[in-house]
C-alpha cells in the first residue's frame, strides 16, 4: 500500500487536498503539520489540523519551532521542509503538498523576477507529490464550498512583508484560461529539465572521477549542467563556475572545497568529487 505524508496548514488548500486524498481508497495516510511559531496564535492551526485527522481517522504528527514573527520566507519553507523530509524517511513515504496552478505560476514569477535562469522556469518541480497543480485557486475554492469544508485563514498571507504575498496580489488579476496556459508552458519545462537531466546523467558517468580535458573543453553552459548532476545540485551558479575555473587551471595534488560538503581533489587528468554528509 502506497503511504503518503500529507502537509496540511489548515488552510483551505491543504483541507481541500486532505478530503481529496481520504476519499480515495487503497493508500495511506499521515497528516503532518508544522508550527512555525511566527504568529501568537499558531498553535489554534495545530489544534484545528489535528481535529481534522482525528476526523479522518489518521495518524498525526506535529513539529512546532518557536521561529519568530521576523522570520523570512525561505527559513520558513526550509524547516517545513526539513520536518517533512524526516516524516517521509521515518514513515517511507512520499510527501504530499497543497499546491495549486496559481502557486506553480506566482513560483515562475517570483523567480522570473530573482532573475532565474531557465531552470527556474521549471519551478516546483521535485520528488515532492503535487496534486492539485491541474486546478486554479478558484476551482480550489469551488471544491471547498462545494463540500462544506472549514479551514483556517493565515493572517500572514494578507500583509506585503513576503514576496509570495506581493506577487500573488498582482496575479490574482489575471483570468483562468490564462493561467492554464502558463500551466501548459509550465508542464513543458518540466518535462525539457527532465530531458535534460537525463542527458547529463549519460554524458558525465556514473563517477567519482572525472575528466579535466573534457571540462575544458566543452562549452561553460554545458559544463555547469554537468557539475550540477555531478555534485547533486548542492552548489549554487557562482560556486559551479568557480569549480569549473579550477578544473582549468588548479594544480595536481591540490584539495577544492567547492562549498556545501562538496570537496575535489585533482590530479594532473581528472578530478574526484566526494560529497560529504
Amino acid at each position: 500500500m502506497n503511504k503518503y505524508i500529507v502537509a496540511v496548514s489548515g488552510g483551505v488548500d491543504s483541507v481541500v487536498l486532505l478530503d481529496i486524498l481520504a476519499r480515495q481508497s487503497g493508500i495511506e495516510l499521515i497528516v503532518a503539520h508544522f508550527d512555525h511559531g511566527i504568529r501568537d496564535d499558531s498553535y489554534l492551526d495545530a489544534q484545528f489540523v489535528a481535529g481534522l485527522a482525528e476526523k479522518h481517522g489518521l495518524p498525526f504528527e506535529l513539529r512546532r519551532e518557536n521561529l519568530g514573527p521576523e522570520t523570512s520566507e525561505e527559513t520558513a519553507r526550509n524547516r517545513r521542509y526539513k520536518f517533512l523530509r524526516e516524516l517521509a524517511d521515518k514513515h517511507q513515504a512520499k510527501i504530499v503538498t497543497a499546491h495549486h496552478a496559481d502557486d506553480a505560476v506566482e513560483t515562475i514569477a517570483i523567480n522570473l523576477l530573482r532573475g532565474t535562469g531557465w531552470r527556474g522556469l521549471a519551478g516546483l518541480d521535485s520528488d515532492i507529490l503535487r496534486p492539485l497543480t491541474v486546478k486554479t485557486k478558484s476551482e480550489v475554492m469551488d471544491y471547498a464550498k462545494k463540500h462544506k469544508l472549514k479551514w483556517r485563514d493565515d493572517s500572514t498571507n494578507d500583509g506585503d512583508k513576503y514576496l509570495r504575498n506581493r506577487v500573488r496580489q498582482n496575479l490574482s488579476k489575471i483570468e483562468d484560461d490564462t493561467k492554464r496556459q502558463l500551466l501548459a508552458l509550465w508542464m513543458t519545462q518540466k518535462s525539457l529539465k527532465r530531458l535534460v537531466d537525463s542527458e547529463v546523467a549519460v554524458l558525465v558517468g556514473n563517477g567519482p572521477s572525472y575528466s579535466r580535458y573534457f571540462f575544458t573543453h566543452i562549452d561553460e553552459s554545458v559544463a555547469i549542467e554537468c557539475l550540477r548532476h555531478i555534485t547533486g545540485a548542492k552548489l549554487t551558479r557562482p560556486q559551479m563556475a568557480k569549480f569549473l575555473h579550477n578544473i582549468k587551471t588548479i594544480q595536481p595534488g591540490k584539495i577544492y572545497s567547492a562549498g556545501s560538503g562538496v570537496k575535489v581533489k585533482f590530479t594532473s587528468r581528472n578530478f574526484t568529487v566526494e560529497l560529504l554528509k
